[in-house]
Parts: C-alpha cells; sequence; structure tokens
C-alpha cells in the first residue's frame, strides 16, 4: 500500500509498507517516520557517480556525527540519484543517516519536484515549524555547510544572516597575525622545514595562500608554473626594491610524509601540516576546491579569492593582483588587440580563425594550443569553436592550409 503523510507541517511523500512509514539505515534498520518529528531535517539530494557530491558527502558527514554527539534533534534523508542499486548501496556505505528506499521512484521524483532540485549535490533544510507556505525550508544548506559547518545549526535563514554579518565583520578586522598565528604558535615553516620564520616579519607584504595537496592531480600540474612566476615576481620586486612577495602553502595532504615530500619542491613557507589553522583558513575563505590561492595584502586585508585564475590569465604580470592592476592590464590589452589582424590563419588549426573578446561573442577559455586560461581577446574558430591566445597564434600563409 502506499500513502503520501505529513511531516513537520511540510509535505513529504514516503512509502508506506505493512502500515509503517519507514525510512532505512545503511545498516538496514527500519525507522518510523514518525520518530522524525521534532528534528530539523536535511533532504540530501546527491549521487555516487558525481565527484562534487562525494567530496561534499564527507563534509557533510563530519557534521552530521558532531551534531548527533552534541545531542543535536538534527536528522539527514538521503534522495538518491544513483543510476543502480549497486552504487547506491556503495554510496549509502558511507553515511550514518537515513535514506529513501532506492525502488522508491515516485517519492525520489515527487521531492526533486516539490524542491525543484536543478543540481546536485543539493541540501534542503526543513524546520519542525515550517509553515504551510513554506518560508522556513532553507535551500542553500551545501553552501551553509562548507561556510559554517557545525556553526550553522539549526540551519535557519536567521541563522545564516547572522553568520553572514560576523564574518563580515572578521574580515573587517582581519589581520595576517590573526589569519596565521594561534596561541600555540606565532611562526610558519620556510622551505626547508627546519626553519622557524615569525609571522610578523610577514607583515607589510603581499602574501598568497596556496591551498594545495599532492594528491590533487591539478595542484601537482598548477605548482610548476606557481613557482616559476613565483621566482619570476621575486626577482622583479628584488631588481626595483619595491614590496615584497611571500606564498604561504596551506596543505590538504593527507600524512605527514606527502606533506615533506610535496613541500620540499616548493621554495616558499608553510604552516605546519595538520595545523588547526588549515581548516579554520578552508572555511573562513570557502575554499570548495583546490588549487586555490588567495590574494592577502600589505595591509592584511584580502585582495582577491581569484589568484590562481589570474596567474593562469596575466602570469607575473598579475602582481599585485589588485581591481587597478587588472584593469591596467585589460586597457593595455585592448590597446594591443588594436593593431592584430581581425582574422588569421594557425598552423595547429584547418579553419580561419576570427579575433574576437568578450564583448564580440569571446569569453573566458583554454587555449587549444597551449593548454593555458585565457579572457578576453582570442582568436576563435567560428565553425567548431577551437580558440587560442592571441600570442599563441602561428600565422602561416593561406595556401598552406588548402587540403589539410
Amino acid at each position: 500500500m502506499w500513502r503520501t503523510i505529513a511531516v513537520h507541517r511540510f509535505s513529504l511523500t514516503l512509502t508506506l509498507t505493512r502500515g509503517i512509514f519507514i525510512l532505512t539505515y545503511h545498516t538496514g534498520n527500519l525507522v518510523k517516520i514518525s520518530e522524525l518529528e521534532g528534528k530539523v531535517i536535511g533532504l540530501y539530494f546527491s549521487a555516487n557517480w558525481y565527484p562534487p557530491c562525494r567530496n561534499f558527502n564527507q563534509l557533510l558527514v563530519d557534521v552530521y556525527e558532531q551534531l548527533k554527539s552534541n545531542g543535536s534533534n538534527f536528522e539527514i534523508v538521503f534522495v538518491s540519484s544513483d543510476e543502480g542499486l549497486d552504487a547506491f548501496n556503495n554510496y549509502r556505505q558511507t553515511m550514518p543517516w537515513l535514506s529513501v528506499p532506492f525502488s522508491d521512484l515516485e517519492t525520489k521524483k515527487s521531492l526533486n519536484r516539490k524542491f525543484e532540485v536543478e543540481g546536485i549535490p543539493c541540501l534542503i533544510i526543513l524546520q519542525p515549524e515550517d509553515n504551510k507556505d513554506g518560508t522556513a525550508t532553507f535551500y542553500d544548506g551545501v553552501e551553509m555547510i562548507y561556510r559554517y559547518g557545525v556553526d550553522a545549526f539549526p540551519f535557519t535563514k536567521d541563522k545564516f544572516e547572522q553568520l553572514q554579518r560576523e564574518e563580515k565583520m572578521r574580515h573587517e578586522r582581519q589581520t595576517l597575525a590573526n589569519l596565521l598565528t594561534n596561541p600555540g604558535r606565532d611562526y610558519i615553516l620556510d622551505h626547508s622545514i627546519t626553519r622557524k620564520v615569525p609571522v610578523e616579519s610577514l607583515v607589510g607584504k603581499t602574501i598568497g595562500l596556496y591551498f594545495s595537496g599532492q594528491w590533487c592531480v591539478p595542484c601537482v600540474k598548477f605548482t610548476p608554473k606557481l613557482i616559476s612566476i613565483y621566482r619570476r615576481i621575486k626577482q622583479t620586486l628584488e631588481e626595483k626594491g619595491g614590496e615584497d612577495f611571500e606564498i604561504v602553502f596551506v596543505s590538504n595532504d593527507r600524512d605527514q610524509t606527502s606533506f615533506d615530500s610535496y613541500f620540499g619542491t616548493m621554495p616558499w613557507l608553510a604552516l605546519p601540516f595538520e595545523d588547526p589553522n588549515i581548516k579554520t583558513l578552508a572555511k573562513y575563505f570557502d575554499v570548495q576546491g583546490i588549487p586555490c590561492l588567495i590574494i592577502i595584502g600589505p595591509d592584511g586585508k584580502t585582495v582577491t579569492k581569484q589568484g590562481r585564475y589570474l596567474i593562469n590569465l596575466y602570469q607575473e604580470n598579475a602582481y599585485p593582483f589588485t581591481d587597478a592592476k587588472v584593469e591596467l592590464i585589460e586597457k593595455e590589452l585592448d590597446e594591443a588587440a588594436k593593431s592584430l589582424p581581425r582574422s588569421e590563419l594557425h598552423e595547429g588549426h584547418r579553419h580561419e580563425l576570427t579575433l574576437v573578446s568578450e564583448g564580440t561573442g569571446g569569453g573566458p577559455f583554454i587555449c587549444c594550443d597551449c593548454d593555458e586560461q585565457g579572457s578576453g581577446w582570442a582568436y576563435q574558430c567560428l565553425e567548431c569553436g577551437y580558440e587560442v591566445h592571441t600570442k599563441c597564434v602561428r600565422a602561416v600563409a593561406p595556401g598552406s592550409v588548402e587540403g589539410r
């Protein structure tokens, strides 16, 4: 027999089997729906096949277990988007909470429709006192968990707004010292790991906080590029006798050996492995993926969270990563583009390429010649979308591409 039931004044469609409304833990135990009454409920839309879901799932498990150990009236219900029972079961084994049975396709469809779920992972927070109009329902549970963790409980809109106000105040009071030190440590490590560098010696410098890990393939690919650009920036600043620049490695490595090996390739500084500031910084800057380069100005305030993007686009010219510098670079590129041919034949492509900008059909891209990020002016194939930096074009005579 199949029915629907209203729980906490919100409509939640569930399975009625032998007269008992149930959900299942991964252990196979059955739970009556009535046991959820009075609790804050997170409807967790996720799937094993999607990497961002698996990444978020690890964080959500940690938050859930902390809240349960504190006696919080919180429960999660997994609503699967997996394509097969084996995938569902394997994924569910990583979850200490409830789930809608995989076979209950109608319930899963109904919940997706009701809450207009457009992407995963998605965490919808339902309150015990939710009104019939759903005004207490909170749709940004994933963002809230990423940014605030257990501090966000009970995951209401008022709590979210309060945390945002507190976060804004912390950013306004931000200094290099309160970012990088704690009561038990006022230093960071140099690349030899043996020498301790006082954090106060970095005050007045432009600092890059580099969130990275040796296990991460994009990190391992980006790090050599960052090392090269770091050295060029340092050399230029030494020649000019201007501001100083430093990078601090914020490790996401999984063990001390990996940290030692990875940091050993870097010419800059680092927080000690598993230092408590690492998790604090990741949450504070809302770091949801690595590699990530956060730029801190000489005044100790955040300049940009897009350091990696700016390095990829403008290399050492991006320093000091300010809006004013980026605006200057873009103006220079616009001026230089005036002397470029409107179209070009490139030896790496068979079709004619057209000069485009963000305002004429271009935009952020990955150069098909050098695999670097690009933005602004580029040569683009209007037939197939092939796109290259203006500096990567290797012009050829028109007749030389015939028949390719």
